[in-house]
């Protein structure tokens, strides 16, 4: 077994998470302790300012205007998370194994071959004095895969920890929503339409505040349910899996004729509803939905996703003891372990790619 550090800057902007498992790259041997660095409101500024300047991205590697600026931040702020941490829990660097260097994801478009995600892998690696994998979905996309979601080999390992049967569907809701379908061997995943993002950049714009926080404010409005149906007929979602998105895919939906009440309602539904249209797509009913990522602390979306996917069973990650919040990070720790032993991290049933590919780069200090 090795120790290894997984690191993960999702698509809603809020901070880097920082989670520690043993892992021989198959099995998980133990879970260790978790933390959450929070960017600051100037560093998001920054973050949410790249989002739009990466859309005239071709070259994956360049780095122009603010480009750099956001670079140099998202690596400073990666490397102190991952200072803090290991003093907070008195592990020293010897420790560590491995770290796995998720980065942040300023651009999506496995279309092109195109897959940005910000965070120099070599200079986190020399800062921290530790060996830092990263870069973990580009040789996916440049196979033709959709590099992404890259987590349901985890899940799936997860899944074998509970010894389950039946189908079962571990939806990780963050920016973007995707999820793992686990029956057996059978493993299928995708991107299946905004998770948070539509919902965040809403309330930053009504309130100033990036979140609906419990979901109060759309528990308190009526979802427009034929903005969901029309919503719902872009040829993404009659798309089989796999398929990905960007964070900014759905951004020119509007509901900025409604209250912010019945706009948070609606953009929370269309959540749900994207999520459960899925189901209809996959080889059998699952049983059971086992949700993660920030989504998982929406009371207001759980409840809209249990209406929407009865009878199955709805369930958040952290009533089985999964550390719902630190699930993607956990992920980049057991990736960067299969990186380095070339273990397979994307399959044809997750992102389409030609065969069972590993990835990765792996930087030494």
């Amino acid at each position: 077994m090795l120790t290894a550090i997984g690191l993960m800057s999702g698509t809603s902007l809020d901070g880097v998470d920082v989670a520690l498992i043993e892992t021989d790259g198959e099995r998980i041997g133990r879970f260790g302790p978790a933390s959450y660095r929070a960017y600051t409101d100037s560093e998001r500024d920054l973050l949410r300012k790249v989002l739009g300047d990466a859309v005239l991205l071709t070259d994956r590697n360049a780095r122009p205007g603010v480009l750099a600026d956001a670079e140099e931040l998202v690596t400073r702020a990666h490397a102190e998370a991952v200072e803090t941490f290991l003093q907070a829990n008195n592990l020293s660097r010897t420790d560590i194994d491995v770290v796995g260097f998720h980065g942040q994801t300023v651009l999506h478009r496995p279309e092109q071959k195109l897959t940005v995600q910000i965070g120099d892998g070599h200079a986190l690696a020399r800062s921290l004095g530790m060996s830092v994998v990263f870069d973990l979905r580009a040789a996916d996309v440049a196979a033709g895969g959709q590099g992404a979601p890259l987590v349901p080999v985890y899940h799936r390992a997860l899944m074998n920890m509970l010894g389950s049967d039946g189908p079962t569907v571990v939806v990780n809701i963050g920016g973007v929503s995707n999820i793992s379908y686990i029956d057996g061997d059978t493993l299928i995943a995708c991107d299946t339409g905004p998770g948070n993002a539509l919902l965040d950049d809403f309330m930053l714009r009504r309130t100033g505040e990036a979140v609906d926080r419990d979901g109060r404010t759309a528990a308190t409005g009526r979802a427009d349910q034929d903005w969901i149906a029309r919503a719902l007929d872009r040829p993404f979602f009659a798309a089989p899996p796999p398929k990905s998105l960007d964070r900014n895919d759905f951004a020119a939906l509007t509901v900025e004729g409604m209250s912010t009440q019945a706009g948070a309602a609606t953009l929370t539904a269309f959540t749900a509803a994207s999520i459960a249209a899925i189901g209809p797509m996959l080889p059998k009913r699952p049983a059971r939905w086992i949700v993660v990522g920030g989504g998982a602390s929406n009371p207001t979306l759980m409840a809209m996703l249990a209406e929407r996917l009865a009878p199955a069973v709805v369930v958040r990650g952290s009533d089985l003891g999964w550390s719902g919040d630190a699930v993607e990070a956990q992920a980049f720790a057991y990736m960067a372990v299969r990186s380095l032993k070339g273990l397979p991290l994307t399959f044809p049933g997750t992102t389409g790619v030609p065969v069972a590919l590993t990835g990765g780069v792996l930087a030494k200090p």
